[in-house]
């Protein structure tokens, strides 16, 4: 089984890869707009947590969404040296163009899967992550 799950996931991230790169978006890069809508604010080291890449990797994928204006970070008010990053406007249309192709990439996966039983595709996944410790 955890043969075909890593299967799933390498062409998971090709797929979007190529769905997304229209936007300008790598694969890294849509993973952290996507933590960051769901939790604005996270520090640079609870994003490369999030997205399973190291700090030094998060660093280069945050000046990268930056310089595209698809972000932005301010010093937290507590702690001067955290800089907490948010999506910006222009992020948040780069991300919907995105999420419709991504959503397309899903429907395309899930097509034989009657829709009564998607639901439980995913709290069974979601039950595997976290008996694995990964969390969501």
């Amino acid at each position: 089984m955890s043969y075909v799950v890593a299967r799933l996931e390498r062409a998971l991230r090709r797929e979007i890869g190529e769905r997304i790169q229209p936007s300008g978006l790598t694969v890294p890069q849509y993973t952290t707009l996507s933590v960051l809508r769901s939790r604005s604010g996270l520090s640079n080291a609870q994003l490369a947590r999030r997205s399973y890449i190291t700090p030094q990797t998060m660093s280069e994928v945050i000046v990268a969404l930056e310089e595209k204006g698809l972000v932005e970070r301010a010093p937290d008010p507590g702690h001067r040296r955290i800089l907490r990053i948010k999506v910006t406007p222009k992020g948040r249309r780069v991300m919907a163009r995105c999420d419709t192709a991504v959503e397309e990439l899903e429907e395309q996966m899930l097509a034989d899967i009657p829709d009564g039983d998607r639901a439980d595709l995913l709290r069974s996944l979601r039950s595997c992550v976290h008996q694995l410790g990964a969390g969501l």
